[in-house]
């Protein structure tokens, strides 16, 4: 997997996010290692001037093939998807963190200067997102934690422990919590859409068919289930 030295390797590189970061580090004119579990050809975005390679980083020797060589590190890559997909596969969803645990065990041996962690809104207890006049989140209300079932608990799990290999390692590591990011090249379609695609594609399958789904529409947005990610059915 390894081809020499890179100033980034991005984890889950095939995924939505993965692929856009790729484009920007490019343009950036960093080089750039693009990882992912899935074969090529369901990479969202696949970039010829990145390495891309298809490997399993739940594995530590794939995560350190992966992680030699590069100055920093992205971490992105997770099994994730809309609330419909997380809270039907609770298991699935926590299962990264061998990934996320992997990841920064390779990182520190191999001496990575800078770690990212991608985290979700789902760190946030559902309680604090209940408001239907959307009162700001702080970072300090993911505690006292009681996070979305699954998914939300890798999160927060993965999160405090990027920050301990900090404290005790000295990795420099930072952390962001993402909440419905959506866009081109996005998923709209098959069970792991975001809120926003989801919305946008039955309001699309509306005017086309002539059925109008305000009413269910309106009740999924009231559903405190669908605070973190969204129902995407």
């Amino acid at each position: 997997m390894n081809a020499g030295p890179v100033d980034v390797l991005v984890a889950g590189g095939g995924g939505f996010i993965g692929g856009h970061l790729v484009a920007d580090l490019l343009a950036q004119g960093k080089t750039v290692r693009s990882v992912d579990v899935k074969p090529l050809d369901e990479w969202y975005q696949v970039h010829p001037d990145a390495q891309n390679s298809v490997g399993d980083l739940s594995l530590l020797d794939q995560a350190e093939a992966a992680t030699q060589g590069a100055r920093e590190v992205y971490m992105l890559a997770a099994d994730m998807g809309g609330m419909g997909f997380i809270e039907n596969n609770k298991a699935l969803c926590m299962l990264t963190v061998l990934t996320s645990t992997h990841m920064l065990q390779a990182a520190q041996k191999h001496d990575v200067e800078r770690y990212f962690y991608s985290s979700s809104a789902c760190v946030y207890a559902a309680d604090k997102q209940t408001d239907p006049s959307v009162t700001a989140l702080k970072e300090s209300d993911a505690y006292p934690a009681m996070p979305e079932d699954g998914y939300g608990w890798e999160k927060l799990f993965s999160e405090r422990m990027a920050r301990h290999f900090r404290e005790d390692f000295g990795l420099t590591t930072r952390m962001a919590r993402y909440h419905n990011v959506y866009g081109p090249e996005g998923t709209w379609t098959g069970g792991r859409e975001k809120a926003p695609a989801a919305v946008c594609r039955k309001i699309a399958e509306a005017v086309i068919s002539g059925k109008h789904e305000s009413g269910d529409l309106g009740r999924r947005r009231a559903d405190p289930q669908t605070s973190c990610t969204s129902t995407t059915a």
